[in-house]
């Protein structure tokens, strides 16, 4: 019940910081005085929407109720919420299946996917826990992480070590930018897990550690992973320049692994080659 009530608090946090948002004149509103242009009220979405002004209201209360798909399908649409914050809020409801429970993903990386972390070099490689804890990685990732070999299993999650590492941080030339996308993309992935005792910790420790977490944290934004350049600049290496790609294996769908292909035309991969750790 706890992980229920979790994610009803979740989605009533969304609902109300989206509709706070939303543009009037896009629903054809005029200005609402002291609000003026943007923000609905809870009665005008309801209306929008074709719900009752209670249901709605009950909804962002996060109130122990059952949202059907069609009233979630009408107050998406009203929120103007994009198709990766429609499937969230979806989820967050209750109406889409569960991610795989991360007790049934193993503790250490299976062998034959190692073996394709190691086929991958020179580009750096990792492999994601569902809880985005790092469970794998081959030597080119050590030129990026020196360190992550060496951390506690509690220390080496992504979500981590961009928000509470320095030295991560200041390699990473646009921090800002990658630290928002990532969380936008874990949480996109988690709705189906809060209230989870270990999804509720690692949010809590980083709200307490990061205040650049709790402040994005709280902005509610979802995103979709998409294939992107990256940038890093290790101490001593000089800019590496990658496409960021991520794949799931079918015969373990809890696990992620994520590729660094060194741009095409750039001398990341030479750079990478001269200091590929033994």
């Amino acid at each position: 019940m706890e992980r229920a009530g979790d994610r009803r608090q979740e989605l009533a946090a969304l609902l109300r910081h989206r509709r706070a948002q939303v543009v009037r004149a896009d629903h054809g509103l005029p200005d609402a005085g002291r609000g003026g242009p943007i923000g609905l009220r809870r009665e005008e979405v309801a209306f929008l929407a074709g719900v009752s002004i209670t249901w709605y209201t009950w909804l962002e209360q996060g109130r122990e109720i059952n949202p059907s798909r069609q009233v979630i399908d009408a107050i998406a649409a009203t929120l103007r919420l994009s198709a990766v914050e429609h499937g969230y809020v979806l989820t967050l409801a209750g109406l889409t299946p569960d991610p795989p429970d991360p007790e049934t993903v193993p503790a250490e990386l299976p062998s034959h996917l190692q073996r394709l972390l190691d086929a991958q070099l020179p580009a750096p490689a990792f492999a994601l826990a569902p809880d985005w804890t790092i469970v794998g990685w081959n030597r080119a990732y050590l030129v990026l992480y020196p360190d992550v070999d060496r951390l506690p299993a509690d220390d080496r999650n992504l979500l981590v070590l961009i928000f509470t590492d320095e030295r991560v941080r200041q390699m990473l030339p646009d921090w800002l930018t990658t630290s928002r996308q990532f969380l936008a993309e874990y949480r996109a992935e988690h709705g189906a897990q809060f209230g989870q005792p270990a999804q509720a910790a690692l949010i809590a420790r980083l709200r307490q550690e990061s205040p650049d977490f709790a402040a994005a944290w709280d902005q509610h934004e979802v995103g979709r992973f998409e294939t992107r350049e990256r940038r890093f600049q290790p101490p001593g290496v000089g800019e590496l320049i990658f496409e960021q790609h991520r794949l799931v294996p079918a015969d373990a769908p809890g696990l992620q692994l994520v590729i660094y292909l060194p741009r095409p035309g750039s001398d990341t991969a030479a750079r990478l080659g001269a200091t590929l750790p033994n």
